[in-house]
């Protein structure tokens, strides 16, 4: 009987383990994936930026008044964004927590990143973010995206 309660615990504590390193392996996909994303966005390739998307992709951000959605129409606006003279040149993520249920990962953090404009002039950007991932066919797929505005203290 003694064995068998060893042996049963042995499994508990087995089980726990290999749950534990599970989230942490897609905390650190989840994580690399959007710094992919932001890599992709610096070289102007929207494809590869947009890749992870899923088809039914939503997103409210600071610089429009409704919901984006669906990836077709963010990879149009992504497009015409890449198609300027400015762009993207550094991104990080500050304070980032993801939070995994199963097959759903969510991701917060607090965006900082530097834009160049077509005149070369310099510019932060901030932002408090969330992304939520779905695994699906054994690949993270980013379902929706939340973008507020992160107004410098006062």
């Amino acid at each position: 009987m003694r064995q068998t309660v060893l042996a049963v615990l042995c499994l508990v504590l087995l089980s726990l383990a290999v749950g534990q390193q599970t989230g942490k392996s897609a905390a650190d996909e989840v994580i690399a994936i959007t710094k992919a994303q932001w890599t992709a966005e610096m070289q102007k390739s929207t494809a590869e930026a947009m890749k992870n998307l899923s088809d039914e992709y939503t997103e409210f951000n600071q610089n429009y008044s409704t919901r984006v959605e669906g990836k077709a129409v963010a990879a149009r606006l992504a497009e015409a964004e890449a198609s300027g003279s400015g762009g993207l040149v550094a991104a990080e993520m500050a304070n980032p927590k993801v939070q995994v249920y199963g097959d759903v990962a969510i991701l917060s953090y607090n965006y900082m990143g530097v834009t160049k404009n077509k005149d070369g002039k310099i510019e932060n950007t901030r932002a408090k973010s969330t992304r939520v991932y779905v695994r699906q066919g054994g690949q993270w797929h980013l379902v929706h995206a939340n973008f507020g505005a992160d107004p410098l203290p006062r």
